[in-house]
């Protein structure tokens, strides 16, 4: 059987990684899944998402000159965030050759001997990073979908299995066979001495890991018992590594704020920043910090599920065939799928677009009713939305929007006050900011929001280089907040619901 003529291979350096991926899909599509970040959130203008072409070249090389032109970059270089792949093409990529930040600047560390790696433990996915721990390069990478998700993509319905003994060593075993499964991955074929891995991960994962009871988790205030970090050696594990390798995984903040929001934290530099700002992680929880070198405050929303796809009729995770933007072209619906494929649902950041197109056009009202609740709103041929959908949304946006207010008003401030939001989590590269704004998720001027990327990876691999005091004294000026206990969370989250400054700016 011939080449298909709609696939074409894509390598990836320095990992020698290679991918059959169909013509047309945009390189950012491809990319973010190994660990590039996006600093100016693939609008074109800052240069940290280059790549420099090795053989082939992609779609539109001389709208790459003049941008390269602008930027002062070699002919050879191609921004990855303006880039389709239209023909064989094989990268190198300067951003994994070095630890680096959202705002391109390098995180400054202290060589050390041997290697080490960095493991995101999220609920959907997993992501591991080898990182030569003398220069801090990144080696190899392996991702892999996290096998406790057969009990369930929702966290709660694991936590609720985890509840019996039977249920708690099940979900634990899975997750650290996959884990080791990881690492072996990363060690093939390679000579190097591993010196330490670090893992963070949302509360639950981290109990789940460690095998610790999850009913605290289940029941108001959902506050865990266990708030340490977890050390081990390889032979407590049952993993084949030699027994001088440090085995962590980094202590929770408190409720469902896991070491992937401290992660974050250090990630984004706000631990060290004077001025006052946020942290918004979108994943399978809605997690927000705010504050700054002095004192933060955090907190966890229900909004995750619906912007991971959980509870979207047709959603899922920003995956391929996911549905990642929506747009209007002279009151025409225009979407992009990632990887250039057929449409198999719609993830957070086209949830977000697809509730603002049919504000736009009319078919959405300002309290979020389906003007004609019989004709479905449609995005693609088998893609559409539901008025619980629509509803599954504003909850979610009412969420974010009341956490991050009581969040700014315990510490005496208000919104404007906010210099800069990062925004974290799987699908924060694909979200339409000036959306994100009309609709009221976040309530601060468009420019001053940045898009992190995976900032608990980031993070990760920054504590590698980082002893346990001084994480802790970190924890130690950050304080958890329970949204429910707070008094006023139900007036200001019910006022958050409704689309009138959506209506209001057209």
């Amino acid at each position: 059987m011939g080449k298909d003529s709609n696939k074409v291979k894509l390598r990836i350096e320095p990992m020698g990684k290679e991918r059959i991926v169909n013509k047309g899909t945009p390189l950012k599509d491809i990319l973010f899944e190994y660990g590039v970040e996006f600093p100016c959130g693939g609008q074109g203008y800052c240069g940290g998402c280059r790549v420099k072409l090795l053989a082939g070249d992609v779609k539109d090389p001389e709208k790459h000159k003049e941008l390269n032109y602008k930027l002062g970059l070699e002919p050879n270089y191609r921004l990855a965030c303006q880039s389709e792949i239209v023909e064989d093409l094989t990268l190198e990529i300067p951003q994994l050759e070095s630890i680096i930040l959202a705002d391109s600047t390098e995180f400054k560390f202290e060589p050390r001997e041997g290697f080490g790696i960095a493991v995101d433990v999220g609920t959907t996915t997993l992501v591991a990073q080898l990182i030569d721990l003398s220069n801090g390069k990144l080696l190899d990478i392996r991702t892999a979908r996290n096998p406790q998700a057969r009990f369930g993509a929702d966290i709660m319905n694991r936590v609720q299995y985890a509840l019996t003994e039977k249920g708690r060593n099940q979900l634990m075993r899975l997750i650290r066979e996959k884990i080791y499964h990881l690492i072996v991955g990363l060690l093939r074929d390679k000579d190097v001495e591993l010196k330490k891995v670090v893992m963070v991960g949302n509360t639950v994962m981290h109990h789940l890991f460690g095998g610790l009871d999850v009913e605290p988790l289940a029941m108001f205030p959902f506050e865990p018992e266990h708030k340490e970090s977890l050390h081990y050696t390889p032979s407590e594990l049952g993993w084949n590594l030699p027994e001088s390798v440090q085995i962590i995984f980094v202590r929770p903040i408190g409720g469902f704020v896991g070491s992937d929001i401290y992660a974050g934290i250090i990630a984004s530099g706000m631990d060290k920043n004077p001025n006052l700002t946020a942290l918004i992680d979108l994943g399978t929880n809605g997690e927000i910090v705010v504050g700054n070198k002095d004192k933060m405050f955090c907190a966890s929303t229900a909004a995750g599920p619906a912007f991971e796809g959980a509870v979207i009729h047709k959603g899922m995770s920003a995956m391929s065939g996911a549905i990642s933007s929506v747009s209007l072209n002279n009151s025409h619906i225009e979407y992009h799928v990632i990887g250039n494929q057929k449409a198999l649902g719609i993830c957070g950041s086209g949830l977000i677009d697809a509730v603002a197109v049919f504000l736009e056009k009319g078919l959405i009202d300002a309290g979020g009713a389906q003007v004609n609740d019989e004709q479905p709103l449609m995005i693609s041929e088998n893609v559409y939305l539901t008025q619980k959908d629509v509803r599954e949304f504003q909850l979610a946006k009412a969420a974010l929007a009341a956490g991050m207010q009581i969040l700014v008003n315990k510490l005496g401030k208000s919104l404007t006050d906010i210099t800069r939001v990062y925004i974290a989590g799987g699908f924060g590269n694909f979200i339409n900011l000036e959306n994100v704004k009309k609709l009221g998720m976040i309530e601060v001027c468009e420019y001053k929001i940045l898009k992190l990327g995976n900032s608990a990876l980031i993070g990760a691999k920054m504590l590698l280089f980082t002893d346990d005091y001084d994480f802790e004294n970190t924890l130690s000026k950050i304080e958890h907040v329970s949204l429910d206990a707070n008094v006023n969370f139900q007036d200001i989250f019910v006022e958050k619901m409704f689309f009138h400054n959506f209506i209001t700016e057209k």
